[in-house]
């Protein structure tokens, strides 16, 4: 695996660590009444996104498993339409995309 792409998937894997943190003993309903909360948790998920949209587009065709344009178009949406977030869309992504990805993730990383 190139350096850059082990980087980025580091950076991948921290951050989703850090969203577990982000929502640990917190409910979606949260994110309707804690503001800090829901900036914390989008700007997390646009991390993601970001260290995503770098990885090589050759380690992207390779592991067709993790969705790579999804993760990519998620970002792009939060970055580009931030006043039109669905916090339920939001909720769903860290805790079924996101937090499901961190264990192919690892896995990827660790065959480097």
């Amino acid at each position: 695996m190139r350096q850059p792409d082990a980087t980025r998937l580091r950076h991948m894997i921290e951050i989703a660590d850090t969203i577990g943190r982000i929502i640990d003993r917190r409910r979606p309903e949260d994110l309707d009444t804690n503001q800090t909360l829901a900036l914390a948790l989008t700007r997390a998920i646009e991390i993601f996104g970001e260290a995503a949209s770098r990885i090589s587009t050759e380690l992207r065709a390779a592991t067709p498993q993790v969705p790579w344009a999804d993760i990519i178009g998620m970002r792009n949406r939060l970055v580009h339409a931030y006043f039109d977030i669905d916090p339920d869309i939001i909720w769903k992504a860290a805790i079924e995309e996101i937090l499901a990805l961190l264990s192919g993730l690892r896995s990827l990383l660790a065959k480097d």
